[in-house]
């Protein structure tokens, strides 16, 4: 596979010349400087595209054109917006980059709701907890109908860890939800996002799919003039959120994306990580049967808690994930694909674990986006994947 690494340009700690030492050969990236539904122009791409070459990278996935929440609530300024979109996708093309991953996630990108979870061997892990969630959104969200969406042992146990909690604890639970991590394009205050879930009322589940659909069928036919290919990355965490629908968690949902527009232009950004938080997904299976679909692929692996509502980041190639077999069927269909000119098949590392010199204060890191507790998973990613490729070759006679 080709061995990627997300950037998030310029501001981003983690610098080109050190992604280069890591070990990956291409850079995930996106123009965040650029607000959401807006064009990106052709002469910016190719200058963000020259400055990753220039340190001997290449630029294979961008990660991400904003979905505008026009588009994913319907609401009248969609088509403007979906017209903007179509031509970035263009603009890329035209600039040689042929993939794009993206997402459909209403309001919230990839939500957590503590970000250095300390493990037993010292290392802070990502984690999400579904008691500290329901204190957020019934007493510190105050979503209108929000205790409808929990079971009383929920609610009970919300209340009495808003007991517990400090100010300082309540600031640092609302700031981790809404502030904004890494990817996502807007920021918000508790009475902003109040606001922006009220565009969502009346919208649900099959409303969004139809708003999905509305999507796929304006951008990829842009996408397929472009010669680009568009990979949807499924829900983080895989479930409802604060009274949103969510329609990219399953198998059955990527079927149903594969099948709404059937084009090669559409795709699947097969994400290990936000897939296996859910016990009802089988990865290995689900790789085999969607392969030919996957056009980006993001390792990593999740542990799933008592409360199996709750997980956390665990060591990529550990944890809920079987990732010899998920890497075993993938490199299957990269040789399918080389037999038969098929396209490449990138993957990068995600969210790894803050070790080490990452946890020195004095050092800025996204989180998740550390620089030692990507590499270290990058490395152990890709010894999984010599070894399976040396089984999966056969030996001379």
């Amino acid at each position: 596979m080709e061995h990627t690494w997300r950037w998030f340009g310029p501001a981003d700690p983690v610098t080109l010349p050190e992604i280069r030492q890591t070990g990956a050969t291409g850079v995930v990236s996106a123009l965040h400087e650029f607000p959401n539904g807006t064009v990106w122009p052709v002469e910016a791409i190719l200058a963000r595209k020259a400055e990753i070459e220039a340190a001997g990278l290449t630029w294979s996935v961008v990660e991400s054109i904003p979905v505008h929440e026009d588009i994913k609530s319907g609401e009248p300024g969609a088509a403007r917006r979906l017209d903007a979109w179509a031509q970035t996708v263009r603009n890329l093309g035209r600039c040689g980059i042929d993939t794009v991953c993206y997402n459909f996630m209403p309001v919230l990108d990839w939500t957590r709701t503590d970000l250095a979870y300390a493990l037993p061997d010292g290392s802070w892990a990502l984690r999400f907890d579904h008691v500290d969630l329901a204190v957020f959104d019934v007493h510190l969200l105050r979503r209108p109908g929000a205790e409808d969406d929990y079971a009383e042992a929920d609610l009970r146990a919300a209340a009495a860890r808003l007991a517990e909690m400090t100010d300082a604890g309540r600031a640092r639970l609302i700031a981790t939800v809404i502030a904004g991590l890494p990817g996502a394009e807007e920021t918000y205050t508790v009475e902003s996002l109040r606001e922006d879930l009220r565009r969502y009322d009346g919208v649900g589940a099959d409303e969004l799919r139809g708003h999905l659909r509305t999507f796929l069928e304006a951008v990829v036919p842009a996408a397929e003039e472009a010669g680009v290919r568009l990979a949807i990355h499924p829900d983080d965490p895989p479930r409802p959120l604060l009274g949103l629908p969510r329609v990219v968690s399953t198998a059955s949902d990527a079927r149903w994306l594969l099948d709404a527009v059937d084009s090669p232009a559409s795709g699947l950004t097969f994400c290990t990580g936000s897939y296996g938080v859910r016990e009802d997904n089988d990865l290995v299976a689900m790789a085999r049967e969607l392969a030919d679909r996957i056009f980006f692929v993001h390792l990593r692996s999740t542990v799933r808690e008592a409360d199996p509502r709750s997980f956390h980041e665990g060591v990529h190639i550990d944890g809920d994930v079987d990732m010899v077999g998920v890497i075993r069927e993938l490199l299957l269909e990269e040789d399918r694909r080389a037999r038969e000119g098929g396209p490449r098949l990138p993957m990068r590392p995600d969210h790894g674990h803050q070790i080490l010199l990452d946890q020195d204060p004095s050092r800025r890191t996204n989180p998740g986006y550390t620089l030692l507790g990507r590499m270290k998973g990058l490395a152990e990613l890709r010894g999984v994947e010599l070894a399976v490729r040396s089984a999966l070759t056969p030996v001379p006679a």
